[in-house]
This record gives structure tokens, C-alpha cells and sequence, in this order.
């Protein structure tokens, strides 16, 4: 039976099936029914910006786009973007996908909190990044029908989002602070975590061995 949630159908491929349960099975309730979320804004918000993205891709891209905030890529620190983006690239190149439909996917994950840029690339990426925004900080629902709106929620509720998601990034970063230097995901941390300091652009600057 095909799944449709607002209009949007999820797409029935085996990767899609997969790529539910692995976030499902290894993260939490407010990840996935976030993760869903994004990608139904994202689905909705497409057309009106002449969009056409691969759905399949879509999907995963939005699935994925949160997993680093809970599963770290490797022993390396880097971002939590990069850490999702890097998990969604293996998931897919292990299910036989092309490495530029890896590469799009890795993009759309790594610079979803990136202002300004996905909106500039392939549609996959920019919507992806409108429904991270939509979900988030409420871009764009004046366009949306609110009876989509209210059945997406029904699907996948919100429940005490806003404080719970915020809690969600202090506990899957505040072991890597230096991985937010310049994100707003160090805006984060410095509401939250009461030594947390960030570093400036200025700062560093200053203090490089340059003499001058």
C-alpha cells in the first residue's frame, strides 16, 4: 500500500524501506519524526521553486541529515553534518547507487545548516535544506495549506520540539565544541553550556603567529 502523508507519496524502493528503519532503529522518536517531517516540507515547498528532485534521493537526504547529532562518523571529530553526510554516502554507495547520486546526497546533508548556499544547488540539496528550515524555525509554513500542515503533524507529531530538538544538539555537541566554530550550531552551545566560549573569526586572527 502506498504511503501519502499531505500529497506526498514516500517512495517505495527498498533503500527508501531501509534508510526508515536505520534511522528508527538508531536514533530517537524527535530525530525521525523530524527526519520525516523535513521531507515532506521539502516535497511541498519543491514546486514552488521549480524544483524536481529525485525523490529516492530526497528522502535519504532528509532521513540522514540529523544522524551525526547521535552517531559520530568515526573517532575523528568533525561536524555532526559531516558525520551524516558521511554515513548516508557509505549507506548508499553499499546499496549500489551511483557516486553522483552519493555526492548529492553528501551535499545536501553536509550544508543543510549552511545559509545561503543550498538554495544555489542541485534540487536535492536546496530542498532539503527548505524543509530543515520549514521544521525548525517555521520558514515558509505561511505558504503551506494548513490542512497539509495538520495532517503532516498528525503523522509525525511534534510533540515539545522546540526544547527537546535544542537539547538534542546540546547533548551531540558539547563533547566537540570546537567542531562549531563558526556554525550556528555554536550558538547552541553558548545559551546552553555555561563555560562554552566560542571562537571568533577575529580571535583567531589575532592570535596567529604572524607577527603582524
Amino acid at each position: 500500500m502506498t504511503d501519502i502523508i499531505a500529497g506526498v507519496e514516500i517512495p517505495e524502493t527498498s533503500a527508501v524501506a531501509q534508510a526508515t528503519q536505520f534511522v528508527r532503529d538508531r536514533t530517537s522518536p524527535l530525530i525521525f519524526h523530524h527526519s520525516r517531517r523535513v521531507f515532506l516540507f521539502a516535497a511541498l515547498h519543491a514546486p514552488a521553486f521549480d524544483l524536481r528532485p529525485d525523490p529516492e534521493l530526497l528522502y535519504i537526504s532528509a532521513m540522514f541529515h540529523d544522524v551525526g547529532l547521535v552517531l559520530p562518523f568515526s573517532a575523528t571529530q568533525q561536524r555532526f553534518e559531516l558525520d551524516g553526510a558521511d554515513h548516508a554516502r557509505t549507506f548508499l554507495l553499499d546499496r549500489g547507487f551511483s557516486e553522483d547520486a552519493a555526492d548529492v546526497v553528501w551535499r545536501a546533508i553536509a550544508l543543510h545548516t549552511s545559509p545561503g548556499i543550498p538554495g544555489r544547488m542541485e534540487p536535492e540539496v536546496a530542498a532539503t535544506n527548505y524543509g530543515v528550515l520549514t521544521d525548525a524555525v517555521g520558514w515558509g509554513l505561511d505558504g503551506l495549506e494548513s490542512d497539509r500542515l495538520d495532517e503532516i503533524v498528525a503523522a509525525h507529531p511534534r510533540g515539545d520540539f522546540k526544547k527537546e530538538f535544542l537539547q538534542a544538539f546540546v547533548d551531540g555537541l558539547r563533547d566537540r565544541p570546537d567542531t562549531t566554530y563558526g556554525t550556528v550550531n555554536a550558538d547552541v552551545l553558548e545559551h546552553f553550556v555555561p563555560d562554552f566560549r566560542r571562537t571568533s573569526m577575529v580571535q583567531r586572527i589575532m592570535d596567529s603567529p604572524w607577527p603582524r
